[in-house]
Protein backbone atom coordinates (compact mmCIF):
# COMPACT_ATOMS: atom_id res chain seq x y z
CA UNK A 1 0.00 0.00 0.00
CA UNK A 2 1.40 3.44 -1.23
CA UNK A 3 1.82 6.28 1.34
CA UNK A 4 -0.67 8.28 0.13
CA UNK A 5 -3.03 5.11 -0.09
CA UNK A 6 -2.41 4.35 3.65
CA UNK A 7 -2.92 7.98 4.83
CA UNK A 8 -6.43 8.11 3.22
CA UNK A 9 -7.46 4.95 5.06
CA UNK A 10 -6.48 5.93 7.97
CA UNK A 11 -8.48 9.57 7.71
CA UNK A 12 -11.39 7.46 6.78
CA UNK A 13 -10.97 4.94 9.61
CA UNK A 14 -11.32 8.04 11.87
CA UNK A 15 -14.23 9.60 13.79
CA UNK A 16 -16.99 10.85 11.71
CA UNK A 17 -19.53 12.48 14.08
CA UNK A 18 -22.45 14.77 13.33
CA UNK A 19 -21.88 18.15 14.24
CA UNK A 20 -25.48 20.12 13.50
CA UNK A 21 -28.14 20.65 11.50
CA UNK A 22 -29.19 23.88 10.17
CA UNK A 23 -32.32 24.75 8.57
CA UNK A 24 -31.48 28.66 8.18
CA UNK A 25 -28.69 30.38 6.70
CA UNK A 26 -28.20 32.00 10.59
CA UNK A 27 -27.71 28.33 11.57
CA UNK A 28 -24.33 27.80 9.60
CA UNK A 29 -21.78 26.85 11.92
CA UNK A 30 -18.75 28.64 12.00
CA UNK A 31 -15.72 26.41 11.10
CA UNK A 32 -11.98 26.79 9.67
CA UNK A 33 -11.97 23.10 8.14
CA UNK A 34 -12.62 22.44 4.54
CA UNK A 35 -16.00 21.24 3.43
CA UNK A 36 -17.45 19.01 0.94
CA UNK A 37 -21.32 19.31 0.37
CA UNK A 38 -23.20 16.49 -0.98
CA UNK A 39 -26.30 17.09 -3.19
CA UNK A 40 -28.57 15.16 -4.99
CA UNK A 41 -32.06 14.25 -6.37
CA UNK A 42 -34.14 13.04 -3.56
CA UNK A 43 -33.48 9.09 -3.16
CA UNK A 44 -29.91 9.30 -5.64
CA UNK A 45 -28.22 7.22 -2.73
CA UNK A 46 -26.84 10.25 -1.52
CA UNK A 47 -26.96 9.10 2.36
CA UNK A 48 -25.65 5.51 1.68
CA UNK A 49 -22.41 6.97 -0.62
CA UNK A 50 -21.63 9.03 2.65
CA UNK A 51 -22.11 6.09 5.16
CA UNK A 52 -20.03 3.80 2.94
CA UNK A 53 -17.35 6.05 2.42
CA UNK A 54 -17.18 6.85 6.14
CA UNK A 55 -17.32 2.97 6.84
CA UNK A 56 -20.51 3.44 9.44
CA UNK A 57 -23.72 2.34 8.38
CA UNK A 58 -26.20 4.81 10.22
CA UNK A 59 -24.37 7.78 10.40
CA UNK A 60 -26.39 9.62 7.96
CA UNK A 61 -30.36 8.11 8.22
CA UNK A 62 -31.44 6.38 5.05
CA UNK A 63 -34.91 7.23 4.16
CA UNK A 64 -37.40 5.44 1.34
CA UNK A 65 -39.38 8.67 1.72
CA UNK A 66 -37.94 11.46 -0.66
CA UNK A 67 -37.95 14.92 0.50
CA UNK A 68 -37.58 13.60 3.85
CA UNK A 69 -34.21 15.97 4.56
CA UNK A 70 -35.16 19.69 4.87
CA UNK A 71 -31.40 20.92 6.76
CA UNK A 72 -27.79 21.05 6.05
CA UNK A 73 -26.29 18.67 8.12
CA UNK A 74 -23.06 19.07 9.16
CA UNK A 75 -20.49 15.95 10.04
CA UNK A 76 -16.91 16.05 11.00
CA UNK A 77 -14.47 13.97 10.00
CA UNK A 78 -11.39 13.80 12.26
CA UNK A 79 -10.82 17.41 12.32
CA UNK A 80 -9.49 17.26 8.73
CA UNK A 81 -12.92 17.65 6.84
CA UNK A 82 -16.34 18.62 7.16
CA UNK A 83 -18.77 16.56 5.14
CA UNK A 84 -22.49 18.39 4.36
CA UNK A 85 -25.33 16.50 3.56
CA UNK A 86 -27.70 19.24 1.41
CA UNK A 87 -31.33 18.92 1.18
CA UNK A 88 -31.97 16.30 -1.78
CA UNK A 89 -34.25 18.27 -4.71
CA UNK A 90 -36.30 17.39 -7.35
CA UNK A 91 -38.98 15.49 -5.88
CA UNK A 92 -42.42 16.87 -7.17
CA UNK A 93 -44.61 16.45 -4.02
CA UNK A 94 -42.97 19.07 -2.18
CA UNK A 95 -44.61 22.62 -1.72
CA UNK A 96 -43.99 26.25 -3.70
CA UNK A 97 -42.77 27.49 -0.22
CA UNK A 98 -40.82 24.83 0.64
CA UNK A 99 -38.86 24.94 -2.31
CA UNK A 100 -38.73 28.28 -2.19
CA UNK A 101 -37.25 27.94 1.37
CA UNK A 102 -34.96 25.27 0.20
CA UNK A 103 -33.67 27.68 -2.64
CA UNK A 104 -32.93 30.63 -0.15
CA UNK A 105 -31.20 27.93 2.75
CA UNK A 106 -29.10 26.55 -0.50
CA UNK A 107 -28.11 29.77 -2.07
CA UNK A 108 -27.30 30.77 1.43
CA UNK A 109 -24.90 28.26 1.91
CA UNK A 110 -23.47 28.35 -1.01
CA UNK A 111 -22.99 32.18 -1.23
CA UNK A 112 -21.72 32.19 2.96
CA UNK A 113 -19.22 29.18 2.61
CA UNK A 114 -15.41 30.18 1.97
CA UNK A 115 -14.11 26.98 3.57
CA UNK A 116 -16.14 25.15 0.09
CA UNK A 117 -14.09 23.34 -1.48
CA UNK A 118 -16.34 21.02 -3.79
CA UNK A 119 -19.64 19.97 -4.25
CA UNK A 120 -20.23 16.42 -5.35
CA UNK A 121 -23.86 15.98 -7.68
CA UNK A 122 -25.12 12.69 -6.91
CA UNK A 123 -26.07 11.09 -10.26
CA UNK A 124 -28.14 8.01 -10.78
CA UNK A 125 -26.30 5.57 -12.75
CA UNK A 126 -29.88 4.43 -14.54
CA UNK A 127 -31.29 7.46 -15.00
CA UNK A 128 -28.44 9.90 -16.10
CA UNK A 129 -29.14 13.79 -15.89
CA UNK A 130 -32.36 15.42 -15.47
CA UNK A 131 -33.73 18.76 -15.98
CA UNK A 132 -33.73 19.22 -11.85
CA UNK A 133 -29.71 17.87 -12.23
CA UNK A 134 -29.21 20.83 -14.48
CA UNK A 135 -30.94 23.83 -12.61
CA UNK A 136 -28.09 23.23 -9.93
CA UNK A 137 -25.23 22.69 -12.24
CA UNK A 138 -26.40 26.00 -13.47
CA UNK A 139 -26.75 27.35 -9.84
CA UNK A 140 -22.93 26.31 -8.92
CA UNK A 141 -21.55 27.57 -12.08
CA UNK A 142 -23.37 30.97 -11.22
CA UNK A 143 -21.99 30.56 -7.77
CA UNK A 144 -18.35 29.68 -9.16
CA UNK A 145 -18.28 26.59 -6.49
CA UNK A 146 -16.02 23.49 -7.89
CA UNK A 147 -18.33 20.95 -8.67
CA UNK A 148 -18.23 17.17 -9.81
CA UNK A 149 -20.82 14.31 -10.71
CA UNK A 150 -20.76 11.39 -8.72
CA UNK A 151 -22.99 8.64 -10.68
CA UNK A 152 -24.24 6.31 -8.12
CA UNK A 153 -26.34 2.40 -7.96
CA UNK A 154 -23.19 1.93 -10.68
CA UNK A 155 -24.30 -2.47 -10.01
CA UNK A 156 -28.14 -1.41 -11.13
CA UNK A 157 -26.39 -1.29 -14.35
CA UNK A 158 -25.52 -4.41 -16.87
CA UNK A 159 -22.20 -5.44 -17.57
CA UNK A 160 -22.54 -3.46 -21.13
CA UNK A 161 -23.99 -0.31 -19.80
CA UNK A 162 -21.92 2.97 -18.85
CA UNK A 163 -23.05 6.02 -16.91
CA UNK A 164 -24.49 8.93 -19.53
CA UNK A 165 -22.48 11.57 -19.79
CA UNK A 166 -23.26 12.84 -23.18
CA UNK A 167 -23.79 16.57 -22.24
CA UNK A 168 -21.60 19.63 -22.78
CA UNK A 169 -19.51 20.16 -20.28
CA UNK A 170 -18.07 23.14 -21.74
CA UNK A 171 -21.13 25.01 -20.94
CA UNK A 172 -20.18 24.80 -17.12
CA UNK A 173 -17.71 26.52 -15.81
CA UNK A 174 -17.50 25.08 -12.73
CA UNK A 175 -17.58 21.77 -13.63
CA UNK A 176 -14.43 19.26 -12.79
CA UNK A 177 -14.06 17.13 -15.98
CA UNK A 178 -13.35 14.02 -13.57
CA UNK A 179 -16.09 11.69 -12.48
CA UNK A 180 -16.91 8.91 -10.37
CA UNK A 181 -19.14 6.17 -10.95
CA UNK A 182 -19.64 4.38 -7.52
CA UNK A 183 -21.96 1.63 -5.49
CA UNK A 184 -22.15 2.04 -2.07
CA UNK A 185 -23.82 -1.50 -1.47
CA UNK A 186 -20.88 -3.20 -3.58
CA UNK A 187 -18.01 -0.96 -2.65
CA UNK A 188 -17.05 0.57 -6.32
CA UNK A 189 -15.28 3.50 -6.56
CA UNK A 190 -15.11 4.41 -2.65
CA UNK A 191 -11.79 4.06 -2.65
CA UNK A 192 -11.08 6.29 -5.46
CA UNK A 193 -13.29 9.03 -4.02
CA UNK A 194 -11.89 8.38 -0.66
CA UNK A 195 -8.53 9.48 -2.05
CA UNK A 196 -9.82 12.44 -4.13
CA UNK A 197 -11.53 13.79 -0.97
CA UNK A 198 -8.44 12.94 0.84
CA UNK A 199 -6.70 15.40 -1.32
CA UNK A 200 -8.75 18.08 -0.53
CA UNK A 201 -7.10 17.85 3.50
CA UNK A 202 -3.52 18.73 2.01
CA UNK A 203 -4.09 21.86 -0.27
Amino acid sequence: MTDNAEQTRKLFAQECKFMLGAAQVSQLPNSNLPEVAFIGRSNVGKSSLINALVGRRNLVKVSNTPGRTQQINFFNLANRLMLVDLPGYGYAKISKAQKQQWNVLIDGYLQNRPQLRRVLIMIDCRHGLKPADHEIMDLLDEAAAPYQLIFTKLDKLRPSETPQTNFDKSQHAALMHEFFATSASEKIGINELQASLASITKE
